[in-house]
């Protein structure tokens, strides 16, 4: 039985490695951090000198091989990653996980894993490959939200890069019926990869979503440069609710004497990509090229 399970492993591994271009394959490892054993893929520009890292989380339904071409950019560009599968998804997959019902508990799960994960990039075994000085951290979709809340309390990371998300989640998900006092919904929204997708609107319960939400623990922000990218016409998680959230973050920098340009906000109109959500379509590569650059910028890479 032994023998049967690691040859399956085996195959699930030359599976994920063959779904990378070789240029990546050529610099990545698949590995299990800590003792939540998360699955990450672990990219270095040489596996030699230290280089500053990115941690990536994705969406929800897909998985850390998503989007190669990004990684391939963070190489190129000297920046390592460290993308890595959110809870019951991708390697560590559960029945039921990727459904909009479970998009809290997964988040939940999820922030509360990040410290493990910079503390394995500690580890003598990359023999300071991961400068955990220069250290990123960032996500689509999903994945931006968990970034987001994780922010709101002391981190280690120097700059973040979200796309297509939101850190008020009181303002995209709508309330459960039992909790409106008058009856109507608070603001008209669809959970992440919502209704476009055949899922429909998702009503969480209220302490639930307060526990996820970035925008009522600003106070507690600590003003670092952040790139986010959304789409205008952005069906499941719909550009105002964003926008909110980033006009409160800027004014909470400014409170803070810190310039609220560290936050830069880039809209992309009627990309052609799933729902206006996911990979930005035809501005696919201009948006990948801009976040790049915005790391190049705040995690100081060595030149070549």
């Amino acid at each position: 039985m032994h023998a049967v399970l690691v040859i399956a492993l085996g195959s699930i591994m030359i599976e994920r490695f063959a779904s990378l271009p070789q240029s990546l394959r050529e610099r990545t490892r698949f590995v299990r951090l800590g003792a939540a054993q998360v699955p990450a893929l672990l990219a270095h520009p040489d596996w030699q000198r230290p280089a500053p890292t990115m941690i990536w989380m994705h969406g929800r339904t897909v998985s850390k091989e998503l989007d190669a071409g990004r990684y391939q950019r963070w190489l190129r560009a000297g920046i390592a990653a460290c993308a890595v599968d959110l809870p019951g998804h991708g390697e560590r997959r559960l029945d039921g996980w990727d459904s909009p019902t479970q998009t809290l508990r997964v988040l939940s799960q999820m922030v509360g894993e990040i410290d493990g994960i910079v503390e394995l990039l500690r580890s003598p075994e990359w023999k300071g490959g991961f400068d955990v000085h220069r250290l990123g951290i960032g996500g689509m979709s999903a994945g931006g939200m968990a970034t987001l809340r994780r922010l709101c309390d002391p981190h280690p990371f120097v700059c973040a890069a979200i796309e297509g998300t939101t850190g008020w989640l009181e303002g995209l998900y709508p309330k459960p019926l039992d909790e409106e006092s008058d009856g109507s919904s608070s603001v008209p929204s669809v959970d992440v990869q919502g209704s476009s997708l055949g899922d429909g609107p998702v009503a969480h319960d209220a302490n639930s979503v307060r526990a996820m939400d970035a925008m009522c623990r600003l106070e507690s922000w600590r003003a670092i440069p952040m790139l986010a990218l959304h789409a205008e016409m952005d069906q499941i998680v719909p550009i105002r609710v964003q926008t909110r959230f980033i006009e409160s973050l800027r004014a909470h920098y400014e409170r803070a004497g810190q310039s609220a340009s560290l936050i830069e906000f880039v809209t992309f109109d009627r990309t052609g990509a799933p729902s206006e959500h996911a990979g930005f379509g035809k501005f696919g590569a201009e948006a990948k090229d801009r976040q790049t650059e915005f790391l190049r910028r705040w995690l100081r890479p060595e030149t070549a």
